[in-house]
């Protein structure tokens, strides 16, 4: 019968007047005694419930399984009220446009959920690069500090240093065996340069003969002489030329390759000379100081950067004798047969032994580019 009243009661059209105030109906007494009859069945309820789905409406508004859906016409009866409590299923989205239903339950949730894992991993690892680059500026700067420091110390005077004094005479020796050594390939590229012109010179001046010996018969003979003379001389120079250059790339190669490969060796064992320096520096005055906890803490600390810092040291310095040893044993190798060539090939060309000249090529394996060849020519290589 409550259902009934109610029925009609919601599917009633309350007109308004001109002045938005509702008129009287001819059914206000059926109407007031439906408003009363629902409001004694809310208060059997409870006034905690009523108060909840208050809440709840305000907060996030109507509920759509405490509703009905009114399926009869005007005036219809209670057999047509379908409550949607009874609906199971996901609540969806209807779109009249494409006649689809769309189901938004828990992907809205899902998708945050995912999105902001997402960006938190992707924060700690951001934070975790800045934090390792902190850390290692950190370390970079206190060591710089040190090495610093231990240098002023050393260079006024007042810090001590760990010397070795053989090492130290032998890498001294190897510094001014190379300033000799470029001198040597300073002065062997001149004096190529030097035959290159001289050699050049004659093969134009045999031409030169070589024309004049057919356009002056009264001079033929004299003019063929020279002009033979000057391009055996040319062929011989440049027979020269390739001993001469094989020696200056040979130096080149020992003092700009072999010598400075040590000398970066050598360099590396000098820094961590100075590193080892300045943290045996660093534990000697935290070891004069007080033996607080703190103290203690800083001077373990230090002990083991000592340690790490003086196995860099050693294994350096073996790398560097190492490197001297085989450097000595690689250079005398190489200035011996380099000498031997230049000798040989400055004798014999000034001796005018032309088949001595080529013997010499032949003994240290030197090929001559064939003339007319494309390739650029020996003084364009150096």
């Amino acid at each position: 019968m409550t259902d009934s009243i109610m029925s009609k009661a919601a599917t009633m059209e309350i007109p308004i007047n001109s002045n938005g105030d509702t008129g009287t109906l001819p059914e206000d007494d059926s109407l007031e005694q439906a408003a009363q009859l629902q409001w004694s069945l809310d208060e059997k309820v409870g006034s905690s419930r009523g108060t909840r789905d208050l809440q709840q409406v305000m907060v996030s508004g109507p509920n759509l399984n405490e509703t009905s859906i009114v399926s009869g016409g005007y005036g219809g009866t209670a057999e047509g009220i379908i409550p949607t409590s009874s609906i199971k299923g996901p609540a969806v989205h209807y779109n009249a446009e494409f006649n689809k239903r769309i189901p938004v339950t828990g992907l809205g949730s899902n998708m945050h959920h995912s999105s902001s894992s997402s960006s938190m991993a992707a924060d700690d690892a951001t934070r975790g690069v800045a934090v390792e680059k902190l850390e290692t500026m950190k370390k970079w700067g206190l060591n710089t500090y040190k090495c610093t420091k231990q240098m002023i110390s050393e260079r006024f005077g007042r810090g001590s240093r760990t010397v070795d004094l053989e090492l130290e005479a032998q890498i001294e020796v190897l510094r001014d065996t190379k300033k000799k050594y470029e001198n040597v390939l300073r002065l062997a590229r001149a004096l190529t340069n030097h035959f290159y012109n001289m050699v050049q010179t004659q093969h134009a001046l045999g031409d030169t003969f070589a024309d004049l010996s057919q356009k002056s018969p009264e001079l033929r003979d004299e003019f063929g002489y020279n002009a033979e003379t000057q391009k055996l001389l040319c062929k011989n120079g440049e027979t020269l030329l390739g001993a001469v250059n094989f020696f200056v790339s040979s130096i080149n190669t020992l003092v700009n390759k072999t010598m400075d490969d040590t000398l970066m060796t050598i360099k590396m064992y000098e820094n961590a000379r100075l590193e080892f320096d300045a943290y045996r520096s660093d534990l000697e005055e935290l070891s004069l100081g007080p033996r607080d906890a703190v103290a203690m803490a800083r001077i373990d600390a230090a002990q083991e950067q000592y340690q790490v810092q003086k196995d860099k040291y050693e294994h350096l310095r073996s790398d560097v004798i190492i490197k001297l040893k085989f450097l000595e044993e690689n250079k005398v190798k190489v200035m011996h047969k380099q000498l031997l060539l230049f000798h040989n090939a400055i004798s014999a060309y000034f001796a005018g032994n032309q088949q001595q000249l080529e013997q010499t090529l032949k003994q240290f394996n030197i090929k001559l580019r064939p003339p007319g060849a494309d390739k650029p020519s020996w003084l364009e290589e150096q």
